[in-house]
């Protein structure tokens, strides 16, 4: 026997989909903005909706130069973040 969910919890079941669509569109628009900081982008850079309740960020691919300059702007990052501790 299949459950079926009641009015009110596919009302609450939708604006949980609904939030971790939107946290999915944040994410994207935040991390294009870090990375134009830095002078990249990923254009395959998007919201791929909600997955298990949860926003999903699909990143996409990129060539080897990139994701090495990539590398080098997180660890300078985290190194900055470091000497702020």
């Amino acid at each position: 026997m299949v459950y079926e969910f009641t009015h009110a919890e596919r009302i609450q079941y939708k604006r949980h989909q609904d939030a971790a669509y939107q946290a999915g569109e944040d994410a994207v628009t935040n991390l294009q903005a870090a990375l134009a900081l830095a002078d990249l982008a990923l254009p395959s850079l998007c919201n791929d909706g909600p997955v298990a309740g949860h926003g999903f960020v699909r990143l996409g691919g990129c060539n080897a130069a990139f994701a090495n300059r990539l590398a080098e702007v997180i660890a300078a990052g985290a190194d900055a973040l470091q000497y702020q501790r």
